[in-house]
């Protein structure tokens, strides 16, 4: 696991009503701190990333669908520099996974419906000066390739 990640399994409850799952608390042993919480979504096949932070921890969560979650560490005095942490959650398995500042991530839609994902992040959102540091999905120095794997 990439140094700082944390992943925290959600417990569902059903009932005639349909579902609840806690997704976050303030009292949760992965908590940092709040900042804002938003949706985003991914059409089947639809890779969103990579990306990373600065300063904010995120904290992915699929409400709908299935996405598959990666993770690389880039970070020079990390313990794991170079690892690759894949992750599918969703529908099929309920997840939450904290994302430390200074690791790539992205994702990729693979379910035959739009998967919808939450994010908690913990600092709000700067249009001015964003927290955000971008590269291209595919054309990058990062050793991943998203083409689905038939194991």
């Amino acid at each position: 696991m990439i140094e700082g990640v944390e992943v925290k399994q959600l417990k569902v409850h059903n009932d005639e009503r349909g579902r609840l799952a806690e997704l976050l608390r303030a009292d949760d042993k992965i908590f940092v701190k709040f900042g804002q919480v938003y949706m985003t979504t991914a059409y089947p096949g639809v890779v969103k990333g990579w990306h990373y932070h600065k300063k904010q921890y995120d904290y992915f969560s699929c409400v709908k669908g299935m996405i598959k979650l990666v993770l690389y560490d880039s970070r020079e005095n990390s313990k794991t520099k170079g690892e690759i942490n894949e992750f599918f959650i969703g529908i099929h398995n309920p997840l939450l996974i904290r994302i430390p500042p200074g690791v790539y991530h992205g994702f990729k839609g693979i379910s035959d419906e739009e998967a919808i994902v939450v994010n908690v992040i913990t600092e709000p959102y700067n249009a001015e000066n964003p927290d955000e540091f971008r590269v291209d999905p595919h054309e990058n120095d990062i050793p991943y390739d998203w083409k689905r794997k038939d194991r």
